[in-house]
């Protein structure tokens, strides 16, 4: 039996549990909710993440994962879907008990076994076959459920590339199925922080020429051996703007491409990347500016 699990990182203020398994998908290396035995676990800690979809399957999956008797402590920034936990967790006929701190609101309940809508909750927020979209994908994932703009300006902006590549934030694969689409990409490595992306992408990409990597691409080790890296970074940490991160995707790309290497990125309009580009590369030509995105063509 898992004596304790936590999902996610809650701020220390809240007293995380240290013994805890982890399971927040966005964490490499730890283990999925989805795998825990129903009423396997005696205690959970959650940090809720902000989206309804993606906050309810967690809860759900978390109050699964518990024994009836087990204690559930939940807790989000008041802003982030902490004002919604009382009544998101009484609609699963829990009865709850509410306290603030640290501009969160924290709610802890217990599991009787009579709680209702967990099973639709988890329906709503598993990986599933997005309509529309003509892919698999997962609330939490970024963009789940749609086409991200940037993604679109610079698949439509990208020459068709050649030899081994990797897609550095790869999502659930939109842009990677673009890339694989000329004959003369030899090997696609797809790298995400979101073991849900992977996840998705890997139902998505079925081409023997991709491999699927569940990691935080700023600790990769890097070989210099790749021709061509494509990025749509990302430029949120943990629901905070960390213009940093699209900063640390464009060391690594030129950590990891071979001399004469091309990176294709494409980012908000208002992100500064432009140094960390001129500092890492010989030549940047910027690719195309529209609709609040700019794109750039690097060459190591």
């Amino acid at each position: 039996m898992t004596t304790s699990i936590l999902y996610g990182r809650p701020p220390l203020v809240f007293d995380p549990p240290g013994a805890a398994t982890q399971t927040s998908p966005q964490i490499p290396g730890s283990t999925a909710l989805e795998s825990l035995a129903d009423g396997s676990v005696e205690t959970a800690m959650v940090y809720a993440p902000p989206g309804v979809l993606e906050r309810r399957y967690a809860l759900a999956q978390a109050l699964r994962a518990l024994q009836v008797g087990g204690r559930l402590d939940v807790m989000a920034a008041k802003d982030k879907g902490g004002s919604r936990l009382k009544k998101e967790l009484e609609a699963f006929g829990l009865e709850v008990g509410e306290t603030a701190k640290a501009h969160h609101r924290r709610c802890v309940v217990i599991k009787t076994g009579s709680e209702t809508g967990l099973d639709a909750a988890i329906a709503a927020g598993a990986i599933q076959a997005v309509e529309g979209l003509e892919a698999w994908s997962q609330a939490g994932v970024f963009a789940w459920d749609r086409i991200d703009a940037g993604s679109a300006q610079l698949a439509a902006h990208m020459p068709a590339l050649k030899g081994a590549g990797a897609d550095l934030g790869c999502g659930y694969g939109a842009l990677a199925t673009v890339v694989l689409r000329s004959e003369a990409v030899t090997s696609l490595r797809l790298i995400d922080l979101d073991r849900r992306a992977v996840e998705a992408a890997r139902k998505n990409v079925e081409d023997a020429r991709a491999s699927f990597e569940w990691a935080d691409v700023r600790t990769l080790e890097a070989a210099g051996d790749l021709d061509f890296i494509v990025s749509n970074p990302p430029f949120h940490d943990g629901g905070a703007e960390d213009r940093r991160l699209g900063q640390a995707f464009i060391k690594k790309a030129a950590e990891m491409l071979k001399k004469g290497g091309v990176l294709w990125l494409v980012g908000n309009r208002h992100l500064p990347y432009e140094a960390e580009l001129n500092a890492a590369f010989k030549r940047v030509t910027p690719a195309g500016d529209g609709g609040g995105y700019k794109l750039f063509e690097a060459t190591k």
